[in-house]
C-alpha cells in the first residue's frame, strides 16, 4: 500500500499540471493583447524622462539612417522617449541605434515615399514627426523636388490627417526663391528646392516648426570631410576653390547643437508655427576655415594646401565632371557642380528670425572639438593645448 502513493501523487501532480496548462491555453496570451482603450501618450505613465522612463513622447523620425538623424536617435532614446525608425535601407546599417534607447523603446519599419500607407504605419501613434529627409544629388529615381519638395508636403499632410501634435522639418540656412547664381546659371537646386519644401510643409501643416541650419559638422558629416577627401584634391596639395574662397563665408554648427535644438523645440509648445536659425558662434571665410581643418588635421607632418581657383584651374573642372559621372553609378565622394555651388554660397542670417541662444542652447565653438573631428583624416591625434593655440586669422602667417 505504501508503494501506491508515490504513483498516486505523481498522477495528481500531472493533472493539475495538465489542468493549468489547459487553462493558460484558453485565455490566448500570445494572440490577445491587453489593448488599451484610448491610445495616446497622455494616458500613459511617465517617468523622470531618463532611459529607462517613458517621457511621453513618441517620434517618428524619418531620415534616421543619416548624418543629424543618427544622432538624434540616440539622444531621443537617452530622454526615454518612445522611437520608431521608418527605413529604405537594409535595416542593419541602422541596427545601432536600438541601444540608444531602453528595451522596447525603439521600433523599426520600411517605408516607400511613394507609399502613404507604408508612411501612415510609421507615424499614426506619434505625437511628434521629424522630417530629416533631404537630397544634395539627384537620381534615375528621385529628383530634387521629389525629395526636397513633393515628400516634405506628403509627409506634412499625412502627419496632420494622423492627428500629430508637433512637425519638425529640417531646411538649411540659405533657402530662397531666387538663389544668387555663382557657378550654375541658374542659382543652386537645393536652395531653391529647400524654400519650396518649407512652403509645402507651411500649407500643410501650419503649426510646423521650421528648422534652418548652416553647415552642420561632425563625424562622418558631409562638411569637413568634403574638403578633407583626397578626391576632393586635383593634385597631392591642391584644392579649388570658387574665388580661392575668399568671397564666401561660413559659420558652420556642430551635430550636437543641432540635436539639442531639435529636442529644446521638441518640448517646447511656443515654437510650433516659427522658423529657427541654427548657426556657429562664429563666421569664418572659407579660404581661412579650410586652411585651417588642414593645419589641425596634418600638424606633425604638415600638408601646406594650395587654394587655386576653380574656374581656372582646368584639372578642377574635369574633376568635378569625372565624379559627378561617377556618383550617378556609385557614391564615392559627394562632388557635383550643384554641392559645389551649395557649399560657396555665404551664410545669410536674418536677424528677425531665432536662433539657438532662443531655445536655451549655447552653440560650442568649431576650434574646441575639431581636433576630435578630423582625427580620422589626420596623422596623429590633435591634443586640445595644440588647438587653442591655433587662431584662423593667424594662419596665413603662420605657414608663411
Amino acid at each position: 500500500m505504501a508503494a501506491l502513493v508515490p504513483k498516486i501523487l505523481q498522477a495528481t501532480r500531472n493533472q493539475n499540471v495538465y489542468a493549468v496548462c489547459c487553462m493558460i491555453q484558453s485565455r490566448d496570451y500570445s494572440s490577445k493583447p491587453y489593448i488599451i482603450k484610448n491610445p495616446t501618450t497622455a494616458t500613459l505613465k511617465r517617468g523622470t524622462g531618463g532611459r529607462s522612463s517613458f517621457s511621453g513622447k513618441v517620434c517618428t523620425v524619418f531620415g534616421c539612417s543619416g548624418f543629424i538623424g543618427s544622432h538624434l536617435c540616440i539622444r531621443l532614446g537617452r530622454i526615454g522617449s518612445q522611437v520608431i525608425l521608418p527605413y529604405r535601407c537594409d535595416p542593419y546599417h541602422i541596427r545601432e541605434w536600438k541601444v540608444g534607447g531602453d528595451l522596447g523603446q525603439i521600433f523599426y519599419h520600411p517605408f516607400d515615399l511613394r507609399d502613404e500607407e507604408s508612411l501612415i504605419k510609421c507615424m499614426k501613434y506619434s505625437n511628434v514627426v521629424i522630417n530629416l529627409i533631404g537630397a544634395n544629388f539627384e537620381t534615375n529615381n528621385f529628383s530634387f523636388k521629389d525629395v526636397n519638395v513633393e515628400a516634405a508636403r506628403k509627409l506634412a499632410r499625412l502627419a496632420k490627417e494622423c492627428n500629430v501634435e508637433r512637425f519638425i522639418h529640417l531646411s538649411c540656412l540659405n533657402a530662397t526663391k531666387e538663389p544668387t547664381p555663382l557657378m550654375l546659371k541658374d542659382g543652386s537646386k537645393i536652395l531653391q528646392t529647400k524654400w519650396e519644401g518649407e512652403q509645402a510643409v507651411k500649407e500643410e501643416f501650419p503649426e510646423a516648426t521650421i528648422i534652418r541650419p548652416s553647415p552642420v559638422y561632425g563625424q562622418r558629416d558631409h562638411f569637413l570631410s568634403h574638403y578633407l577627401n583626397t578626391k576632393r584634391r586635383t593634385v597631392s596639395t591642391q584644392l579649388s576653390l570658387w574665388k580661392k574662397g575668399k568671397e564666401t563665408e561660413k559659420q558652420p554648427i556642430h551635430v550636437r547643437d543641432v540635436v539639442s535644438g531639435i529636442v529644446a523645440i521638441m518640448n517646447n509648445h511656443d515654437t510650433a508655427g516659427k522658423t529657427y536659425q541654427f548657426v556657429g558662434p562664429k563666421r569664418y571665410k572659407l579660404d581661412e576655415l579650410v586652411i585651417l581643418l588642414y593645419k589641425v588635421t596634418y600638424h606633425k607632418s604638415p600638408l601646406f594646401v594650395i587654394i587655386s581657383d576653380i574656374k581656372y584651374d582646368l584639372s578642377a573642372v574635369l574633376n568635378v565632371y569625372f565624379w559627378q559621372i561617377v556618383r550617378s553609378v556609385h557614391p564615392v565622394i559627394d562632388l557635383s557642380w550643384e554641392v559645389l555651388e551649395y557649399h560657396h554660397t555665404s551664410d545669410n542670417i536674418d536677424p528677425a528670425l531665432p536662433t539657438l541662444e532662443d531655445l536655451g542652447v549655447t552653440p560650442i565653438e568649431m576650434e574646441s572639438v575639431l581636433h576630435a573631428e578630423v582625427q580620422a583624416f589626420g596623422d596623429e591625434e590633435m591634443t586640445r593645448e595644440t588647438i587653442h593655440k591655433i587662431k584662423p586669422l593667424e594662419i596665413k602667417s603662420v605657414l608663411k
